[in-house]
């Protein structure tokens, strides 16, 4: 079983090389260790330290390899992937790992709608793959095409609550103080961002829910979530990021990619004063993607899939690396 489960692991990777390689992409590296390992205000890095009796380390192993892939697009790379190893500092947990095999893809040129395209083509070319090399898949995934909803339709959907309506902090606390009880808020006098709040609805709330999806594409998320994607220009109160979930699992996330080095700066200085309020810490500027930004980064789109999430939902082996 142990072989089996290996081997699947196995013919998903060459699987996905095999997809990239026909779609004319370069297959590229980052490194692991990297000065700056992602600015994300819940996602911590590890720190690198030494056996050598000297100073601590002013490396880290990389959360992802985003802000080196946009470095490659910098310097005129434009259909680019890369399969590595990828490091979180969070408790383990069925679906959370502290390191994982992390795929991410960029186009140049390229809305992030095309990235949706390519999704549902890997997926159908993945489960061919591993059909014809007699690794067992789940029908469900044999012919993929995403049911896709936005943020906002979701949430009418499964709540019966617009959520751009609820864009101010007092407003969202508000809804969830007086028509979701259930949702378990912090204790009095202590107060939470827009994104807290939200993500207390949408864990509890949204999320289950989503189980009865086979296959989701959640898109144009609320502005605050922007993180590294564009505003919508016709919608400036949403950002063109999607997600997909598989049976309530997030598999992957991708922004139409944020290119103006002045606003990626105040996003990231928010962020930065954020997990420095919330967790004592902070993390060197990202020097590797203002230096792409400022050399000129393309319109381009990019994601990241956790590829065990992947093999979980096309095969359900379960983290077959570390049984």
């Amino acid at each position: 079983m142990r072989k089996y489960k290996l081997e699947a692991q196995f013919e998903l990777l060459a699987a996905i090389r095999d997809y990239f390689s026909k779609q004319e992409f370069k297959d590229v590296m980052t490194p692991p260790m990297v000065k700056n390992p992602g600015m994300e205000t819940h996602i911590h890095p590890f720190q690198v330290s030494s056996a050598y009796p000297k100073q601590n380390s002013s490396w880290y192993l990389n959360t992802s390899p985003e802000f080196h892939m946009k470095e490659l697009l910098s310097l005129g790379f434009d259909k680019i992937f890369t399969l590595v190893h990828s490091f979180r500092d969070e408790p383990e947990a069925t679906h959370h790992r502290p390191q994982f095999i992390m795929l991410e893809w960029y186009r140049a040129q390229s809305h992030y709608t095309k990235i949706m395209q390519d999704c549902e083509e890997l997926f159908t070319h993945s489960y061919e793959r591993l059909s014809q090399k007699n690794i067992q898949c789940l029908d469900i995934y044999k012919n993929v095409s995403f049911q896709r909803a936005t943020i906002q339709e979701i949430f009418q959907d499964i709540l019966k609550v617009d959520i751009l309506q609820f864009l101010e902090k007092k407003d969202l606390k508000e809804l969830i103080q007086k028509d979701f009880k259930d949702v378990p808020l912090p204790v009095m006098g202590e107060e939470l961002s827009w994104d807290d709040y939200y993500f207390l609805l949408f864990l509890n709330k949204i999320e289950p829910a989503l189980v009865n999806y086979p296959y989701l594409l959640l898109y144009e998320f609320p502005h605050h979530l922007s993180a590294l994607s564009t505003l919508k220009e016709t919608d400036p109160r949403v950002c063109e990021r999607f997600e997909i979930y598989c049976q309530g699992l997030e598999l992957c996330n991708c922004f139409n990619e944020l290119t103006d080095l002045s606003i990626q700066k105040k996003r990231f200085s928010s962020q930065a004063q954020e997990k420095k309020n919330l967790y004592n810490y902070e993390l060197p500027e990202p020097t590797v993607l203002y230096s792409a930004l400022e050399k000129g980064l393309p319109t381009s789109s990019g994601i990241a899939l956790g590829v065990e999430r992947f093999l979980k939902i096309m095969t359900g082996i379960e983290n077959p690396f570390w049984d």
